[in-house]
Formats: structure tokens, sequence, C-alpha cells
């Protein structure tokens, strides 16, 4: 089944209009793609509309609801461990945030884009990277050896100031005051990746489940990040600049609203290391992770995989059903056990007995919208030959994110003939509920103008020549975005510890978007099923 016929309908089941893709033509010919995934299966289930009788039903042991990096992670770890009594559910985005797209064999991402070197306390990540070759030696040593393919190749980022690039993405030449000011910031964070709790953890690890939980530590939850830098006398406007960026880059939100334990743990958390990189280095791939899901997906096994959105899941004594609609209809699954794999403002209107579980509306975390840009280039645009294109290239003092160039890895000898360039945009400067409604109806041409204000802040209208197409992906409810009290939400806490018919997985029991934290939550979920 086609995803495109699938997503027909269930908004024909709905009621409701197609809203997940159309294409346009901007006012100067370049055709736009503007995708918003998962818009009209959301709406279906915020609106509560019916669902048709079930044209049939089937009896597994497990279901895991929604295939985002969580749900294929512990469907991955079932099969890994040869259990095979169970079915994964697609959802109406196969892949969530780690999807991806083509524009003929030009791959690009739509969602995250890198992974940081794995910590040794990832080891759940390191032994999927082994399974992959993407770690070729040494998974379970200090610094494994890394497939140089995919390590992140130099120059690896930039900043565009005053018309010029530099290397890196610290702003220099800010005066003395900005550059002590950023030296002592770095020697700071450094010294708490060392720092140990009481109870002997690590302060600030990934994932966040094995931290420390001294008290002392985590009291930095109760205040902003902004609020713990001006304490610390941390005022030059090049660092707050940075900091800035890197939460909103990470979070999706501003210093002002991000929890001062989640801006130091985004940069004193990693402990990544390899014996053929320099610490910082990252993987990545033409089209972001989605090869570590579709490698996930070929573990699995295409019998094992559904396409369909869920609707309603509900426990009966000791089996629980799920109702989904497919291509065909609406469907019925009975299971032992179900994993509910979905971001929580999604589980929160599949599972009417959330609050039974101790999770009521308002533990749902607060979720940042985004937009991500992808446009298909004819040739690369011309570069000072002193600063080449680098693989992150962010535009000091703009609010977007700036652009990562998809084919990066292609480079060897030669520039690839063509190239995708991709952008990013956090809506972070206005509440999401207000964002959200623009979202929606925002035209191709608002939506462009905001996804390419960065490449054309750098290379002018000269670009426009070099554009062949673009496609925009609307992520109204893109990331969980860790605000002060994050770490004490105790809705989250009675999902993390859910042990019985229905189980948890999702980056959003961490509050914190990452790769890792959705990883461990699927491995968590299905050792629990193993368990069992």
């Amino acid at each position: 089944m086609q995803r495109r016929d699938f997503l027909r309908t269930a908004a024909a089941l709905a009621g409701l209009p197609l809203l997940a893709g159309c294409q346009q033509l901007l006012g100067w010919g370049l055709p736009v793609d503007v995708l918003r995934p998962g818009m009209a299966a959301g709406h279906r289930l915020r609106d509560a509309a019916t669902l048709p009788p079930p044209r049939s039903e089937r009896r597994v042991d497990t279901v895991i609801v929604g295939s985002g990096v969580a749900g294929l992670f512990a469907g991955w770890r079932l099969a890994r461990e040869g259990y095979r009594d169970f079915v994964l559910l697609n959802g109406p985005e196969p892949d969530g945030n780690a999807a991806a797209g083509a524009f003929d064999g030009w791959r690009y991402p739509t969602g995250a884009h890198y992974l940081p070197l794995p910590s040794p306390e990832s080891a759940h990540v390191r032994t999927l990277l082994a399974e992959m070759g993407v770690i070729e030696a040494g998974s379970d040593s200090l610094r494994p050896t890394f497939d140089e393919r995919v390590l992140v190749h130099a120059p690896d980022e930039r900043l565009w100031r005053d018309g010029q690039w530099q290397d890196g993405l610290l702003p220099r030449g800010l005066g003395a005051a900005d550059d002590a000011q950023q030296q002592r910031f770095l020697l700071h964070v450094k010294q708490l990746q060392l720092q140990h709790g009481a109870d002997g953890r690590r302060v600030f690890t990934v994932p966040t489940a094995l931290a420390s939980q001294d008290p002392a530590w985590r009291a930095l939850d109760r205040q902003s990040f902004a609020s713990w830098l001006a304490a610390h006398g941390y005022t030059a406007p090049g660092l707050l600049w940075y900091l800035d960026y890197c939460c909103r880059d990470d979070y999706g939100s501003t210093l002002a609203h991000t929890s001062a334990w989640a801006g130091l743990h985004y940069f004193a958390a990693r402990g990544g290391h390899a014996a053929n990189a320099e610490d910082g280095a990252v993987l990545t791939w033409p089209d972001g992770l989605n090869p570590l899901l579709r490698h996930m997906r070929g573990r699995i096994g295409p019998d094992k995989q559904l396409d369909g959105a869920a609707w309603r899941i509900r426990q009966h004594g000791k089996q629980v059903q799920v109702d989904y609609i497919d291509a065909t209809g609406a469907q019925r699954l009975i299971a032992r056990r179900v994993i509910v794999a979905t971001p929580l403002h999604v589980a929160w209107h599949l599972l009417p007995q959330l609050p039974a579980l101790g999770f009521e509306r308002a533990h749902l975390p607060p979720r940042a919208p985004w937009l991500v840009g992808n446009v298909l280039l004819a040739r690369f645009p011309a570069e000072p030959a002193s600063q080449p294109l680098a693989w992150d290239n962010v535009v000091y003092g703009s609010r977007s994110l700036g652009y990562v160039v998809a084919t990066h890895q292609l480079i060897r000898a030669a520039l690839p003939e063509r190239t995708v360039f991709t952008t990013y945009h956090a809506f972070a400067d206005a509440p999401p509920a207000a964002t959200r409604p623009w979202l929606a109806a925002a035209s191709a041409d608002a939506l462009f103008e905001q996804a390419t204000a960065d490449l054309y802040a750098v290379y002018g209208p000269r670009l426009r020549r070099h554009m062949l197409a673009a496609r925009l992906t609307v992520r109204a409810h893109a990331m969980a975005s860790p605000q002060p009290g994050f770490l004490a939400n105790p809705g989250l806490a009675a999902l993390r510890t859910a042990d019985g018919p229905i189980l948890f997985a999702h980056a959003d029991l961490s509050g914190l978007s990452l790769f890792e934290e959705a990883a461990w939550w699927g491995d968590v979920a299905a050792q629990r099923v193993l368990a069992a």
C-alpha cells in the first residue's frame, strides 16, 4: 500500500481534508511541495471523529504502536532476541522525526540529521551501530573505531557574520570580554562533564535515566538557563546568542524557556569518543538518521510491519485492544502487551485510561513547532576559496538554525553534480498555540520565505538561479521542550515505570527529543516484554 493512498483513506474516514502534502508553483515558477505529516490523523484524534466498525480482528502477543525511533528500536530489540510474535503499526508518518526523502535519488533528511558519538552509557545505541557496521571495532571500549564514511567530514561547521565566514559556531572577534566569557563557559561545562552526584552517578548523561538523582544537582531544573547564566556572570552578547542557538537547535526553545539543567546537559552530557575521530565529532548520512531506521526495519522484517494509524487503545482485563485505520478501513488488533511509542500528545487521545495510570493532561510536555526545508540545487553556489562549504552552516544573529548540506558526505575529490541544502527553523519566539494555526494555513510562498531566509542572507537572490525544486516539511508538534521543572513531572515518572499490559516508549518520557533517549525507552519496553 502506498503511503499517499493510506493518508487519503484515513482522511476520508475521518471526514477531514487531506493536508499531508500538496505541490504549488511559487510566483517565480519553482515547484514546492508542502508536507504536513500526521496532521490529518492528528486532527481526527483531536476532534474525536467516529470510527466505523472494524472490518477484521487479529490476535498477536505484542503490538508496537508507532514507528519512530522508539517504536522501531523496540521492534529491533525483540527481533534481535528472537521474539517474533509481534507487529509494528507504522502510524501516519513512518520513521517520525527521523524520516527522509529524495529528489530523483538525491536523499535528504526531513528531521534529525546527526548522531553524536555515543558514550559508554549509550550501550544500546552502540550495539545497533556495531550490528550495522558503523562501529567497526571496540564497541565496548572507551574509543571505538567508526566507519570513516559516516564520521562527518571536514569542514564540519562555519558561522556567517558581517558578510564573511569563520570556522566553528562560537562567534569570534566580538571583543576581549566576549572571548573571555566564552572560554570561561567552556571550562565550566568541561568540569561539569566529570562531575558526579552524591549517588556516584554522573550528573549529566545520555540517556538521562542513568544520570544522578542527587537533589542538589537536580535543583538546577527549577530555574531557567537564562537565569542561571545571569547568576554566573555570563552576559556577553556573542556567548548568549550561541547558547540560545543551541537551545533552539536541540530543544526548540529559547534560553528563557529552557531548564538550566537541560541547558547544561546539552554541553556536559556527551561523553562519546572515537579511536579515529576528534572528540565532538558526529555521525551523519545524506538523509540524516534515516539509515538507522531502515536498518532496524530490515531486522524486524516487512511481515511484522502494518501500515495504518491507531485510533483507540483500550485495556480489557489482561488483553489490550488496538483499533486502527488502514487503506481498506478500520481494523482491530488484540494483544497481551502493547507498546505505545507515539508522542504523548497523541497517546493522550489514543488512551482514555491514561489518568488511571497517573498521567493527566497537565503532564503533557510542551512541544515546539518546526519547519524543515529541502532545496534541490542544480549546482553548488560559489564559496570563498578560504572558507569552503561546510556540513553545517549557521548565520549569526538569525532566529533560524542555518542549513546542512545533504551531499556533504559524498564529497571526495570533486563536488557531486547536484546537491540538497536542508534548512531548519524552530518557532521558539512565540507560543506554540499561536504558531500552529499559522503553520496549518500558511501558503507555500510564506513557508518558503521562512525556510530559505538564511540561504538568501548568505547567497542573495542569485541563489534562485540554481534552485530546481523545494520540499517543506511542517512539524507542528516536532519535539518536547524541557522547560524549568520538567525533571519533576510526575506523569512522566508514572509512565516510565508502567509495566503492565500497556507499556510506553518515546523520547517524551525523558522530556528531551534525542535519538538516544527514544532508543533507550524503546529498549526498556522491549526488555519488559521479553522478561514477562
